[in-house]
């Protein structure tokens, strides 16, 4: 049956999801959000490039999402753009296709905005699908914090962890990862939308470092549990044409920001 029609003015909060080639994912991402999907609340899911049927199975079964079909695969930031620019809520909740919402979360990441008026972006507790902790809240990366990730064991324990997610308390943090970040409407429009330079990663940073730039605040709040079935598709070939696309937009980010070694301290802990 789904949630009500939305109203026509401003809602309380919009659902993006980009998806490309996970039909099976996408569609247990909206069974798991339908529970909170209320009259002021809406669902936009825009498909990168339909190569698996994926458009016709959200109509089919969850006909009150607004679906926008790309004829191919744009990249996550101008995909995620058309999501935004379509949305209508006073929070927009960005979300991964390969992403289920534990029961009240994203309602949760709504609130603590709501609570915070100097909070640009929220981001929740991602955990594996056994619930171990994923370390996705962190201060702005250096191009030693990227190497680490990829590094032997004995190599990581000598360099510098980027990785604060920790505790059970909202923590302000250096940016929290795109599968699930919470957005002010208004704190977006000053910043702008995601950098489209970026095809996949890291525009989810760029974000966030532009909100601590113009003086919103980001939050990591461990109170809303979101269950993330990890698809990192840079993970699946080392030098694959979209890590290579990664590895770029890295590079441009760094360029763009000005930084290689020393990360801006915006939501580092002085104490």
């Amino acid at each position: 049956m789904g949630p009500p029609a939305p109203a026509e003015d401003s809602l309380r909060a919009s659902v993006v999801i980009c998806s490309w080639r996970m039909r099976d994912l996408l569609l247990q991402c909206l069974a798991s959000l339908e529970p909170e999907m209320a009259a002021d609340w809406e669902a936009i899911v825009v498909v990168n490039g339909d190569e698996d049927g994926s458009a016709v199975a959200v109509r089919d079964r969850f006909p009150w999402v607004r679906l926008i079909v790309n004829e191919s695969n744009r990249g996550v930031g101008p995909a995620r753009n058309q999501g935004l620019a379509a949305a209508r809520g006073r929070v927009i909740l960005l979300v991964d296709a390969d992403t289920t919402s534990r029961a009240g979360a994203l309602t949760g990441l709504v609130q603590a905005l709501e609570d915070d008026s100097e909070v640009g972006v929220v981001g929740p507790r991602l955990v594996s699908p056994d619930g171990e902790r994923q370390r996705t809240a962190r201060a702005f990366p250096t191009i030693l914090t990227k190497i680490r990730r990829r590094a032997p064991a004995r190599l990581r324990a000598v360099l510098p962890n980027d990785d604060v997610s920790d505790g059970e308390q909202a923590v302000n943090v250096g940016y929290v990862i795109g599968a699930c970040q919470a957005i002010r409407r208004r704190a977006l429009d000053t910043v702008g939308l995601l950098d489209e330079r970026i095809f996949y990663g890291p525009e989810d940073v760029d974000l966030c470092l532009r909100m601590w730039k113009a003086g919103w605040r980001v939050v990591w709040d461990p109170r809303h549990v979101v269950v993330h079935h990890e698809q990192r598709l840079t993970k699946r070939r080392l030098l694959s044409r979209l890590t290579l696309r990664h590895a770029w937009g890295l590079g441009y980010f760094f360029l763009k920001h000005r930084y290689f070694l020393h990360a801006p301290a915006y939501g580092v802990s002085t104490e």
